[in-house]
């Protein structure tokens, strides 16, 4: 037994008598720096390992773009699934950023899970010249299930949104036929650019507003063949995007984007696989509202 799953069994079953004092005090340490642990010290370098370097002659974004003008769905999202794995990827995108979510066990005890996300979407390129991509199921899943990182829950987006430094107001853009054209995600990723500009922040920093997120649910399981969308919050904190599996599994329109999170978490600061978490009874309902999500690793890998 390694030491996370030590701590992990203490938290979930009744405790003899004899140590519950000891334990409690334990217990109360564990929970007493919570807000410092809540740092980017968590969510180091070593939860990116999995994505590639960079290669040198890799292209920039806008070049891999433009190669794809006239491709959409699975074609596109092939090329850039092969750009992604193959390293090209900006460099800021491997400064995950912490996100913490608290709760309480059924003993009260306060819980506070720290996950580590990309600070903003999946995108080809490099720090100077990048596109966010939006991408199918099947080639979403695919990269973050490679990289080791899962796709995130409906609430795991709405805390990346609350605790985002960086806000972007949706910029919807009108609906037709080309929504899902290359030049359309280009348009509007344009138009995401601009805005970040404005605001000043850093690229490192963690940004939300600007997508509508593909998102892990158990209604995958209920709806097979079909994409989960939600997010895309307004300055006023509700999502235009309810959560909608209302699409097939391969679509993908300008307005959606891929946030990976880290397939290690952290509970009062001590690493846990987050698909342990997700299928405890205790800790699943902190990181999801529709409770456990019993083999998550298994249902990314049943997407692609």
């Amino acid at each position: 037994m390694n030491t996370h799953e030590g701590w992990f069994i203490m938290l979930r079953f009744p405790l003899n008598r004899r140590f519950a004092g000891m334990v409690s005090v334990m217990l109360t340490a564990l929970t007493l720096p919570l807000a410092a642990q809540a740092s980017a010290e968590l969510c180091s370098e070593s939860l990116v390992r999995e994505i590639p370097h960079r290669p040198l002659t890799a292209p920039a974004g806008s070049r891999v773009m433009q190669r794809l003008m006239d491709r959409s769905g699975p074609e596109r999202d092939a090329a850039v699934v092969d750009q992604i794995l193959s390293g090209n990827v900006p460099d800021f995108l491997r400064r995950l950023t912490p996100v913490s979510l608290t709760g309480r066990l059924g003993n009260g005890r306060k819980v506070q899970v720290t996950l580590c996300v990309t600070p903003d979407y999946l995108a080809v390129g490099n720090d100077r010249d990048f596109v966010r991509v939006p991408m199918g199921l099947a080639a979403a899943a695919r990269v973050a299930d490679s990289l080791g990182f899962i796709l995130p829950t409906p609430k795991m987006v709405d805390a990346i949104y609350q605790q985002a430094k960086v806000r972007l107001a949706p910029r919807p853009m009108k609906p037709g036929r080309m929504m899902s054209s290359t030049p359309y995600l280009l348009q509007h990723d344009e138009t995401l650019d601009a805005q970040r500009r404005r605001t000043g922040g850093k690229l490192t920093e963690l940004t939300a507003g600007q997508k509508k997120d593909i998102v892990l649910t158990t209604r995958l399981l209920s709806h097979p063949g079909r994409v989960a969308i939600y997010g895309w919050h307004r300055p006023n904190g509700r999502p235009i995007q309810p959560l909608s599996t209302v699409h097939g599994a391969f679509y993908a329109d300008y307005s959606h984007g891929v946030r990976l999170v880290s397939r290690t978490a952290f509970v009062n600061g001590k690493p846990v696989p987050l698909d342990e978490i997700m299928r405890d009874r205790q800790l699943a309902p902190i990181v999801s509202r529709e409770g456990p999500i019993p083999d998550a690793t298994r249902l990314m890998a049943s997407l692609y």
